[in-house]
């Protein structure tokens, strides 16, 4: 089994020494870096670059720039996905997004996991868990969600939190660590 595959599969691999992962990250770093420099009138221009970066998208969606992810076929949007500028995946492990999901400025969906111990991290080993964000959910701006997290349908994940656990649907949730706060209610709808 290569390092590729072990990464896939959520085994300690070995991201720096292997040269099948330095070249696809490579890849998809002059990827993000072409897709950041590009006028944000470059609708269609943006939309394509996302595509071929991206392990799934539908039709609808928005990054804005600049963006930023490690091999970029790890993720998948859903529809009317919207990120605001500065959304950075480390997406060694797939991290996945359902539908109608708005990311804040500033937040960081990452699924990598280093050693503690100080010869272990130094050896370059390192492993990987999925994220999972359900429909509905809205991340507010500056939120850190750390690997192996799933988040729950209409969950609303306030600013500055960081996910370190499971936040199950139709919760506000807070904090860091990020915690339950209450359940949303039809008090929470504002008639327009």
């Amino acid at each position: 089994m290569d390092e590729k595959e072990k990464m896939l599969k959520g085994l300690i691999y070995d991201a720096f020494q292997d040269k099948k992962l330095y070249d696809e990250r490579i890849f998809c770093k002059c990827l993000c870096h072409e897709y950041n420099f590009l006028k944000p009138n470059k609708t269609k221009k943006r939309k394509a670059i996302l595509k071929k970066l991206l392990g799934k998208t539908k039709n609808q969606f928005c990054i804005e720039q600049p963006f930023y992810c490690d091999y970029g076929y790890n993720i998948e949007i859903g529809e009317n996905f919207y990120a605001n500028h500065g959304l950075i995946i480390l997406d060694p492990a797939k991290v996945t997004f359902g539908d109608n999901v708005f990311v804040g400025p500033s937040c960081g969906f990452y699924t990598a996991i280093h050693p503690i111990d100080f010869n272990e991290r130094n050896s370059g080993y390192e492993l990987a868990k999925p994220i999972i964000v359900g429909d509905n959910v809205w991340f507010g701006g500056g939120v850190i969600v750390l690997p192996g997290v799933s988040i729950g349908d209409n969950a609303v994940i306030g600013a500055g939190s960081v996910v370190s656990r499971d936040i199950p649907s139709n919760v506000v949730a807070v904090g860091n660590p990020c915690r339950v706060l209450r359940q949303i209610t039809d008090e929470d709808k504002i008639m327009i």
